[in-house]
């Protein structure tokens, strides 16, 4: 399923704290995108939004003809297992999995087959260049390969969107271009729309658009393509 993420005038607060105040803001099939901002701006909590991990407050989020808003608490976590993969900051494997397990879990409660599931898990382990990782335990890894692990387990179920978190946060500069470098590529690759909150431009440069969050607001929307 391809569509476009559209928030329309989307508020969120927190009790008395108001954290969004009306955003509006379209994301194309294949569009990569930095949302940025500085700590408190609410750009985590704009990305929770969009992939229904948050209801806003006011306001709606759709994907296509599915606003996801307006969907009960079962039906978004269905969404977001079916359509969406994410990227969080300190990779949020499962310890006692091994790497291909980690990685084929997704598609498996999605209803896949084990043995079918697994088989897509080595190939993007592959893909990624670290299949020689695919029974080693998190445990047993860097965080640079816990991350090219976790980028795996987010395109396993073969996503419309991938949700990425400061994905590079706890990493060193070189390793974190290393994983931006490689989500990018696998994002389009397999033809992905990519959203990523970092309040780092180097990551940002390595996606198309940016749009820059202050006090709960679209500061920027900017197109970068060709300026890294």
């Amino acid at each position: 399923m391809t569509h476009s993420l559209v928030l329309d005038d989307v508020t969120k607060s927190f009790g008395r704290t108001s954290v969004l105040e009306g955003i509006t803001l379209t994301i194309d099939p294949g569009e990569t995108v930095a949302v940025m901002g500085p700590s408190g701006s609410g750009k985590s909590t704009l990305l929770h939004c969009m992939s229904g991990m948050l209801t806003p407050t006011a306001g709606s989020v759709s994907f296509g003809d599915l606003q996801i808003s307006a969907l009960d608490d079962r039906a978004r976590s269905r969404l977001r297992l079916e359509e969406f993969g994410f990227v969080f900051q300190d990779s949020q494997l499962l310890p006692e999995l091994t790497a291909v397990d980690n990685v084929a879990l997704p598609a498996i409660l999605t209803g896949m087959p084990r043995g079918k599931a697994r088989d897509i898990a080595q190939n993007l382990l592959a893909q990624l260049g670290i299949d020689v990782l695919a029974y080693k335990r998190p445990g047993q890894v860097s965080g640079g390969q816990a991350q090219r692990i976790a980028i795996a387990r987010a395109l396993a179920g073969s996503p419309s969107i991938v949700f990425a978190d400061e994905p590079t946060g706890a990493l060193d500069q070189t390793t974190g271009q290393e994983v931006m470098q490689l989500l990018t590529a696998v994002a389009a690759n397999n033809g992905t729309t990519l959203v990523v909150v970092t309040h780092d431009v180097a990551v940002a440069s390595w996606l198309d658009r940016r749009v820059e969050i202050r006090d709960g607001i679209i500061h920027n929307d900017q197109m970068m393509r060709g300026v890294r």
